[in-house]
């Protein structure tokens, strides 16, 4: 971690370059709860709240409890890391809003569901011989959902033909 000063002086700076404060928000994290304990990390919070941070986010917070006296604490709003295995708790999204946070992220829930799914689908083509299990997506739903399609409009407009 960089020293707190070092941070509030990035945030000055940015608060101050910043042309569209509607569209461009500036969002504060800090990793602190772990080496300089709860009150180190709302410390840190605090001077970034005082040098123009938008959004306040103290990351791996251990308890709920921490997570309600850190969204209490401030009059900004607080995001919270819901990563799968972290060291925060993962309360359903209700549960944060009552808790006072105005954002949560998710950045592993994607990733752990799909590796799931793989390893399943895996397993029964392994196990069961299944090669087209239940739930897949169509090949063609499958080629909408990346935006194939684009491409292909875009190919059939602007390709040469024969390449």
């Amino acid at each position: 971690m960089i020293p707190v000063e070092d941070m509030v002086e990035k945030i000055r700076v940015a608060s101050a370059a910043r042309e569209d404060s509607e569209n461009f928000l500036i969002v504060a994290r800090t990793d602190a709860r772990q080496s300089e304990g709860f009150d180190g990390a709302m410390r840190r919070i605090e001077a970034y709240a005082r040098a123009g941070a938008d959004v306040l986010f103290p990351e791996a917070l251990e308890s709920e409890e921490e997570m309600a006296r850190a969204c209490a604490a401030f009059d900004k709003p607080l995001m919270a890391n819901m990563s799968n295995g972290g060291s925060s708790p993962v309360p359903v999204a209700d549960v944060l809003a009552e808790i006072g946070y105005a954002y949560a992220i998710y950045p592993s829930l994607t990733s752990l569901a799909a590796a799931a799914a793989m390893e399943k689908a895996l397993l029964d083509l392994k196990t069961q011989g299944i090669g087209q299990p239940d739930g897949l997506f169509s090949f063609t739903e499958f080629c909408s959902l990346i935006g194939f399609e684009d491409v292909w409009a875009f190919e059939q407009q602007w390709g040469k033909a024969g390449d």
